[in-house]
Protein backbone atom coordinates (compact mmCIF):
# COMPACT_ATOMS: atom_id res chain seq x y z
CA UNK A 1 0.00 0.00 0.00
CA UNK A 2 1.41 3.40 -0.95
CA UNK A 3 1.25 6.63 1.06
CA UNK A 4 -1.21 8.07 -1.47
CA UNK A 5 -3.54 5.07 -1.05
CA UNK A 6 -3.36 5.44 2.73
CA UNK A 7 -4.27 9.11 2.56
CA UNK A 8 -7.28 8.42 0.34
CA UNK A 9 -8.82 6.05 2.90
CA UNK A 10 -9.81 8.40 5.72
CA UNK A 11 -9.09 11.57 7.72
CA UNK A 12 -7.21 9.48 10.28
CA UNK A 13 -5.93 6.19 8.99
CA UNK A 14 -4.12 2.97 9.70
CA UNK A 15 -0.66 2.47 8.20
CA UNK A 16 1.35 -0.53 7.16
CA UNK A 17 4.96 -1.04 8.16
CA UNK A 18 7.30 -0.51 5.23
CA UNK A 19 10.49 -2.48 4.79
CA UNK A 20 13.39 -0.16 5.50
CA UNK A 21 16.81 -0.78 4.00
CA UNK A 22 19.98 -0.67 6.10
CA UNK A 23 21.29 2.54 4.52
CA UNK A 24 17.94 4.27 4.95
CA UNK A 25 19.30 6.51 7.72
CA UNK A 26 21.96 7.87 5.38
CA UNK A 27 19.43 9.18 2.84
CA UNK A 28 16.36 9.94 5.00
CA UNK A 29 15.34 11.65 8.26
CA UNK A 30 12.69 10.27 10.65
CA UNK A 31 9.82 12.36 12.04
CA UNK A 32 7.33 11.02 14.58
CA UNK A 33 3.70 11.99 15.14
CA UNK A 34 0.09 11.45 14.15
CA UNK A 35 -0.46 11.54 10.37
CA UNK A 36 -3.56 13.17 8.88
CA UNK A 37 -4.75 14.07 5.42
CA UNK A 38 -3.84 17.53 4.24
CA UNK A 39 -7.00 19.70 4.18
CA UNK A 40 -6.71 20.65 0.50
CA UNK A 41 -3.57 19.16 -1.12
CA UNK A 42 -3.92 15.46 -1.98
CA UNK A 43 -0.17 15.06 -2.50
CA UNK A 44 0.73 16.19 1.04
CA UNK A 45 0.28 14.97 4.61
CA UNK A 46 0.22 16.68 7.98
CA UNK A 47 2.16 15.09 10.84
CA UNK A 48 1.07 16.38 14.27
CA UNK A 49 4.02 16.03 16.64
CA UNK A 50 2.12 15.75 19.95
CA UNK A 51 -1.65 15.58 19.33
CA UNK A 52 -2.58 15.89 23.05
CA UNK A 53 -0.39 18.92 23.75
CA UNK A 54 -1.74 22.46 24.20
CA UNK A 55 1.23 23.69 22.12
CA UNK A 56 0.45 22.35 18.66
CA UNK A 57 3.36 21.78 16.28
CA UNK A 58 2.96 20.05 12.95
CA UNK A 59 4.92 19.23 9.81
CA UNK A 60 3.69 19.24 6.23
CA UNK A 61 5.38 16.81 3.82
CA UNK A 62 4.88 15.98 0.16
CA UNK A 63 4.01 12.28 -0.12
CA UNK A 64 6.54 11.81 -2.93
CA UNK A 65 9.31 12.66 -0.43
CA UNK A 66 8.18 9.97 2.05
CA UNK A 67 9.96 6.68 1.54
CA UNK A 68 8.68 4.70 4.52
CA UNK A 69 6.32 4.65 7.47
CA UNK A 70 6.65 2.66 10.69
CA UNK A 71 3.73 2.13 13.03
CA UNK A 72 4.58 2.89 16.67
CA UNK A 73 2.56 2.23 19.85
CA UNK A 74 -0.61 4.32 20.16
CA UNK A 75 -0.86 7.22 22.61
CA UNK A 76 -3.75 6.89 25.07
CA UNK A 77 -5.16 9.54 27.44
CA UNK A 78 -6.49 8.86 30.94
CA UNK A 79 -10.01 9.14 29.41
CA UNK A 80 -9.27 6.29 26.98
CA UNK A 81 -8.89 8.42 23.82
CA UNK A 82 -6.15 7.02 21.60
CA UNK A 83 -4.30 8.20 18.51
CA UNK A 84 -2.08 6.38 16.05
CA UNK A 85 1.62 7.32 16.17
CA UNK A 86 3.94 6.73 13.20
CA UNK A 87 7.56 7.30 12.29
CA UNK A 88 7.72 8.84 8.81
CA UNK A 89 10.98 8.64 6.85
CA UNK A 90 11.47 11.71 4.63
CA UNK A 91 14.13 12.07 1.94
CA UNK A 92 17.00 14.37 2.93
CA UNK A 93 17.04 17.63 0.98
CA UNK A 94 13.30 17.72 0.38
CA UNK A 95 11.29 20.86 1.17
CA UNK A 96 8.83 20.63 4.09
CA UNK A 97 6.96 23.03 6.36
CA UNK A 98 7.19 23.21 10.15
CA UNK A 99 4.27 25.13 11.60
CA UNK A 100 3.38 26.25 15.12
CA UNK A 101 0.15 28.26 15.36
CA UNK A 102 0.04 31.08 17.92
CA UNK A 103 -2.16 33.96 19.09
CA UNK A 104 -1.00 37.37 17.93
CA UNK A 105 -0.80 39.82 20.79
CA UNK A 106 1.24 42.84 21.88
CA UNK A 107 3.65 41.71 24.59
CA UNK A 108 5.43 45.06 25.04
CA UNK A 109 2.83 46.47 27.49
CA UNK A 110 2.88 43.82 30.18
Amino acid sequence: MTIKELLEQAQKFEVDKYNLSRNFKESHVAFTGTPEKHPYAEDKIILIVDPFSANILYYEFTTADIAGVEELPNLVTMEGESVKICRVWVRKGSIAIRSAPFIVEDTTHR
